[in-house]
């Protein structure tokens, strides 16, 4: 039976490399906001031989992600891995001048969807499966504090679940991946010189390796 694999925030970067780098040996559930990014993912993953399920959507709406794993187990009964590399980067700003609105959307993009997720798909891989999370240690750094203190907050959620899960599962991992050249980084790291940085598809591998 074909293993499968929940990627979200699967439209680009490290997720869309997780993707086709476990294509081979994994059916891949893609979700993501941006539904041509995820076609052209499925294009990869196509060519490769391989196939996907793409679901455009958001993660903060929790009635979609139930219907997705609902859908899920009546598909496949359950899953084998999820990664979850979707995150809010809020622009970076003093402590002292962070937007309401843009700290509301880090909450919810990055804790609360977070925690809902960690609700539906638990049941989903069961005592077997496989969930894997990615550290990004901004908190306290300047500027970072919508960021960096959500994305601290998500890792704080699945380190409690990892602990809770270590003698039963699902197996719960969290990993640090190098810095990459991505969109987000980008935003965070305007006009860094990128030649040094370890590709995506780089750290897919190396990722995939230590699983």
């Amino acid at each position: 039976m074909t293993k499968t694999a929940l990627i979200t925030g699967a439209s680009r970067g490290l997720g869309a490399a997780l993707a086709e780098a476990l294509a081979p040996t994994h059916h891949i559930i893609a979700v993501a906001k941006t539904t041509g990014a995820l076609e052209e993912l499925d294009d990869r993953i196509t060519a490769k031989g391989g196939s996907a399920t793409l679901a455009p959507m958001d993660i903060t709406n929790a009635d979609a992600m139930a219907t997705l794993c609902r859908g899920i187990f009546d598909r496949w009964n359950g899953l084998d891995l999820w990664c979850h590399t979707a995150i809010h980067a809020a622009p970076l700003a003093p402590a002292d001048h962070i937007d309401s609105k843009d700290f509301s959307k880090s909450v919810t993009g990055n804790i609360t969807a977070t925690s809902t997720l960690i609700t539906y798909i638990s049941p989903l891989l069961g005592q077997s499966g496989h969930a894997v999370f990615f550290e990004d240690p901004q908190a306290g750094t300047k500027f970072f504090g919508s960021y960096g203190a959500t994305k601290a907050a998500q890792i704080a959620l699945a380190k409690s679940w990892q602990a809770e899960t270590a003698n039963t599962g699902p197996k719960v991992s969290i990993l640090s991946p190098p810095p990459m050249p991505t969109a987000t980084r980008a935003r965070f790291y305007p006009g860094e010189d990128r030649t040094g940085l370890t590709t995506p598809a780089k750290a897919a591998a190396d990722i995939l390796a230590q699983l």
